[in-house]
């Protein structure tokens, strides 16, 4: 099994939409096996999202998912990175399929509800910035295997 890193932005809490994003995860047979809510430092945002440092919207970013906490979340399933990916929706909620959790509930390219990694390796990476290795279960579903 595949596994992916995701986490819900500021604004996906500040509007009460942690409960139905994750809904729409587990229903697309997602199994969450680390789940936390957090406030990220500076320096871990830096560290998210180094291979933006210097363009225009390098410090907003960093600035944005400072604002408040954010849910971090290690997801497994078959083909984990490019399912959730496809569920996330494109960056762009303008351009994002409105089946998508982005298509559905975003408002702007900048505060767009929810990051997903867009590989195995940015997965890894990033779920090490957010989690221990003791913090990521290994558990099954009573249903899985059955999506």
């Amino acid at each position: 099994m595949e596994k992916t890193f995701a986490y819900l932005k500021p604004n996906s809490i500040q509007r009460g939409l942690i409960g139905e994003i994750i809904r729409r995860i587990e229903e697309k047979g997602l199994k969450i096996v680390a789940l936390k809510m957090i406030t990220i430092s500076e320096s871990m945002a830096r560290e998210l999202y180094r291979e933006h440092a210097g363009k225009d919207f390098y410090e907003p970013l960093l600035a944005f998912i400072q604002s408040g906490p954010v849910v971090a979340m290690v997801l497994e399933g078959e083909n984990a990175v490019q399912r959730l990916r496809i569920l996330v929706g494109k960056t762009d909620p303008l351009e994002a399929d409105p089946g998508s959790i982005r298509g559905r509930f975003g408002v702007s390219i900048r505060k767009n509800l929810i990051h997903a990694s867009d590989s195995i390796e940015s997965s890894n990476r990033e779920t090490r910035i957010f989690f221990e290795e003791t913090e990521i279960n290994d558990y099954s579903l009573l249903n899985e295997g059955q999506f």
